[in-house]
């Protein structure tokens, strides 16, 4: 049997990465975004794509309080020898409603351009979008937000950037349009939100839906660092993860179920 790879190879006195010399030409010169710009499109990014990534993956490293960096603290208190373990707890729940919008918007834009082609004009093409979300009942990724309402201030901030790096293309132009027939059905401005833009600049750059979710874990990993390190500064006692067991403790009754079979 013999394998193939085209991402790294260890020599005597080299290390070939995505076919250059990782010593010569990467240490000192590459970015963590350009490998993981490299590692999905099999080449360097331009300065533009490599702005436009970073500024992405910056978006989504940080939330405060979330499913995920909670998980991160509960699973250090358990076992602060694992701090691989704390960092993969909080990666886990990467999905629908946590980080993983992106990837759902860059397949939900994929799909319609390849159903309804590229000659049809975008205002079309949203109305038909919307129109197969209702008949299946399911929900438009990308759209909502529990705290920025009516507007996601990240949004913004985001399609300027694309715009001003000659990023924006038909995805966003399409997700724009998808937008504005959405807030004109429900007769008001629901948020595009940020993760739900990103998946539009993605698939403006060329990457594949299937990996895109692949950068939010990546930029996450890095947020959860700083997680760690309050639970280290705080102390065992004192530290968040501590607090919310215990008051988890203090604070749940226990109700038997009358018909189990066991309490009568």
């Amino acid at each position: 049997m013999k394998l193939e790879t085209n991402i790294g190879k260890s020599y005597t006195d080299k290390i070939l990465v995505h076919g250059q010399d990782l010593v010569d030409d990467l240490i000192g010169e590459a970015s963590l975004v350009d490998m993981a710009f490299m590692g999905a499109m099999k080449r360097m990014p331009d300065e533009n794509e490599r702005k436009m990534l970073e500024a992405m993956m910056v978006t989504i490293c940080e939330h405060g309080f979330t499913p995920s960096s909670m998980s991160t603290r509960f699973t250090y208190l358990g076992a602060p020898d694992s701090i691989q373990s704390a960092i993969a707890a909080g990666l886990l729940g990467a999905g629908t409603v946590y980080l993983g919008a992106s990837e759902q918007v860059a397949e939900l834009l994929a799909k319609a351009f390849d159903k309804y082609g590229d000659d049809q004009n975008v205002e079309s093409i949203a109305k038909l979008v919307l129109d197969q979300v209702e008949e299946s009942n399911t929900i438009l990724p990308g759209f909502g937000h529990p705290i920025h309402r009516p507007a996601d201030p990240r949004t913004k901030k985001l399609f300027d950037l694309a715009e001003e790096l000659g990023i924006s293309g038909k995805n966003i132009t399409l997700l724009q349009e998808i937008s504005k027939e959405f807030n004109r059905r429900k007769g008001k401005e629901i948020t595009l939100n940020a993760v739900g833009a990103m998946g539009a600049i993605y698939a403006d750059m060329g990457f594949d839906h299937r990996i895109v979710r692949a950068f939010a874990v990546a930029a996450r990993a890095i947020g959860l660092i700083a997680h760690i390190r309050e639970e280290i500064d705080t102390g065992r006692k004192n530290s968040v993860g501590q607090k919310l067991f215990d008051f988890a403790e203090e604070n749940t009754d226990y109700l038997p179920e009358r018909n189990s079979g066991v309490i009568k």
